[in-house]
């Protein structure tokens, strides 16, 4: 029988000059999970300093403010072939969000100035039908206009110096320049053009209306920056496809290094020396060493301890982390198992067990070869994240195809094709039409192997069926009793393990119980010796405290007094009973839900069959099958998974899984598909 995985704990004195190398490699292999008393609670309380940490947050901020403006989208951990940055990667951070920041400052600066050149074109053209002198705009608009001359080269620096509260068109090559504003920045204009040393133009009184020739300039002046913002739009994204590649792994290095300071700050040590402590694998304990030895040149001290050598561990302070090591078929179901909790070390692993008894129970309640084949396809779909939109779902794919594959199997027995009960009828009668002339047995072939919906003549088939899920409930909740008391020798809990309702007295008690029902319904009566096949290992039960006092040599004691004793070992007594029938009859329900699952089949191809001979029968029939076996998929698949998680709980885990174990969660960097 498998037990979890024989852990070790290491304990490493590492030097300043080599923990990031040390951490790098824990990080990307996930061996060490630390122990409770190795770090402190929080960032910046242990040996390392935060100058590095600041350092790489600076960092990061900047290629994410990149990553914004050019629309990158950056990683959330590490890559799997990431590495520590370096003076390298230093250097081209600084190169790239730089660059970014010149783009950025440009495409700012022209969309600053194209809202401007709209703002003021718009006044203007408002006001471009007027029929006033052209001197009275000023009293009649929020536009401020001004015209006049200036040298080109002080144009420029009076153009930087207003900034966004103005516009300064230049009308020709001569000087002559019209200067904008809104109404409130007029004060603010009239200043910065004295202090230029701007001459006015006099505008004919008799003019009216604004010049066309500084609508077509606003125009003019419009449209080069419309063609700057699309040169800048180009950039952007010329410098996207060529760098958007190395934002994305420096941002996966920088997050590596910053998950290493996190950790150096919470570390003990001082500021030369580092204390490392946790429990790894014991089958990768020699190839860390000597990687550990290769990294820093053998400058780092390395003791190993098994977990009884920890007294921590022998008193019970400590628990050693559990770590399970499975093929990909039973490593699907390990989420079943820790969800419930984890096994205590050095007890048996229930996760093969699990992986079992989960396609079985499913298989038996959700039978079709249609639907079964769908729900593998799809586990088939999700393997390796084929589906970018399902890939947080990728840890459903192996457990998909499992009770996808079983409830194919089940779909074959009892002849059902996306609930269609005529497809499977010949290729069923073939094959056993075969195997009855094979050994001579004569007669005209069923047409399925299994028969659920109740038809005349048959419910006792139905009857065997209900005993057979029953029968599947004895195994399975003997096989949790029968790793229970494995278990409780295993943890030297020899009383548990002999005496209880769930230890050998019980499992006793379960069985003769179970061989004196069978017997009975068979015609057998009841006999003498059935009172010592149950009362045997009922008084086992009852006064298991006691004879386990004499076997251990202690004198038995009744500490809590006759009366106390008498009613605890009489509920002990009354609960193994109800609990084994309960636990027992429970499993009627996978017999119910498979039945459950034929009437809906049944139903929905008797409607599709009923509509088939309308004027529209043959698309309407198409819709109710696709339809109905789309509800059976999503509404029945979920409540028969619920309740093959509900059996397991109850009815295997509650057996042995009275204590749970803490589960090795160890430091990595890559929390995803770990």
């Amino acid at each position: 029988m498998m037990r979890p995985r024989k852990m070790k704990q290491i304990e490493m004195t590492v030097l300043a000059r080599d923990v990031d190398p040390v951490i790098e490699y824990l990080g990307r292999r996930g061996l060490m999970h630390f122990s409770g008393d190795t770090l402190y609670d929080g960032p910046g309380s242990g040996a390392g300093s935060s100058g590095g940490a600041a350092r790489i947050r600076e960092c990061l901020e900047r290629l994410r403010s990149a990553a914004v403006y050019l629309g990158v989208e950056l990683p959330d951990e590490p890559e799997e072939d990431g590495k520590l940055p370096r003076e390298a990667e230093e250097a081209l951070t600084d190169k790239l969000a730089a660059a970014v920041l010149s783009l950025s400052a440009g495409e700012n600066e022209q969309l600053r100035e194209k809202k401007k050149l709209e703002e003021t074109l718009n006044e203007a053209q408002a006001f471009s039908k007027l029929n006033a002198p052209f001197s009275d705009l000023d009293q009649l608009s929020y536009l401020t206009l001004r015209v006049g001359r200036l040298d080109p080269k002080r144009q420029e620096e009076l153009r930087v110096s207003l900034a966004d509260r103005a516009v300064i068109i230049p009308l020709d090559d001569s000087g002559r320049m019209l200067a904008a504003a809104s109404r409130k920045g007029r004060f603010a204009l009239d200043s910065a053009l004295k202090k230029s040393n701007f001459n006015p133009i006099a505008i004919p009184e008799a003019y009216k209306g604004v010049p066309a020739d500084l609508l077509s300039s606003l125009n003019r002046r419009l449209e080069g920056t419309e063609k700057e913002l699309e040169r800048i739009a180009a950039a952007k994204g010329e410098f996207k496809k060529e760098y958007g590649p190395s934002l994305r792994s420096l941002t996966a290095s920088y997050l590596m290094a910053q998950a290493v300071e996190e950790l150096k700050e919470r570390l003990r040590g001082t500021k030369n020396v580092y204390v490392v402590r946790g429990w790894v694998p014991a089958d990768e304990v020699a190839a860390m060493v000597e990687e550990f030895g290769r990294r820093t040149e053998g400058r780092t001290a390395i003791r190993s301890y098994n977990p009884d050598e920890i007294e921590d561990v022998r008193e019970g302070r400590e628990k050693v982390p559990v770590s399970l090591k499975h093929g990909s078929f039973v490593r699907g179901f390990e989420p079943v198992v820790f969800s419930y909790g984890a096994p205590l070390y050095g007890t048996i692993d229930p996760t093969p067990f699990v992986a079992f008894f989960f396609c079985v129970l499913f298989g038996i309640m959700f039978g079709d070869l249609g639907q079964g084949l769908t729900l593998f396809l799809l586990g088939f779909a999700l393997s390796g994240g084929k589906l970018k939109p399902l890939a947080d779902y990728v840890k459903f794919a192996t457990p998909l195809k499992a009770v996808g594959a079983a409830s194919m199997i089940m779909g074959l027995l009892n002849g059902e094709f996306f609930t269609n009960e005529r497809i499977l009828e010949k290729p069923t009668q073939a094959v056993l039409g075969f195997f009855m002339k094979l050994f001579g047995m004569e007669g005209e072939p069923p047409e399925r192997i299994l028969q659920l919906m109740p038809e005349k003549g048959n419910i006792e088939k139905l009857f065997y069926f209900f005993g057979f899920t029953i029968a599947v409930g004895v195994v399975l909740n003997s096989i949790g009793l029968v790793v229970n008391i494995i278990n409780q020798c295993f943890l030297k809990k020899f009383e548990k393990a002999f005496f209880s309702k769930t230890g050998a007295a019980g499992l006793l008690l379960f069985w003769y119980a179970l061989f004196m029902a069978v017997r009975i319904m068979l015609g057998s009566g009841f006999f003498w010796y059935d009172y010592l096949g149950l009362l045997i290992p009922a008084g086992l039960i009852f006064f298991g405290p006691l004879i386990w006092r004499i076997i251990a040599g202690e004198r038995p004691v009744l500490e809590n007094g006759l009366l106390v004793f008498v009613m605890e070992g009489f509920v002990e007594i009354l609960e193994s009973a109800s609990t084994y029938i309960s636990n027992t009859v429970s499993f009627l329900r996978v017999g119910a839900f498979a039945l459950s699952h034929a009437v809906l089949s049944f139903i929905v191809f008797t409607l599709s069959g009923m509509v088939a001979d309308l004027s529209a029968g043959p698309a309407l029939s198409l819709v109710i099958t696709i339809f109905g076996n789309g509800v059976i998929i999503l509404l029945e698949g979920m409540i028969v998974a619920i309740q093959v998680v509900r059996l397991q709980y109850y009815e295997f885990f509650s057996k042995f899984f009275t204590e749970t174990g803490v589960p090795f969660t160890p430091f990595r960097f890559r929390r995803r598909g770990a």
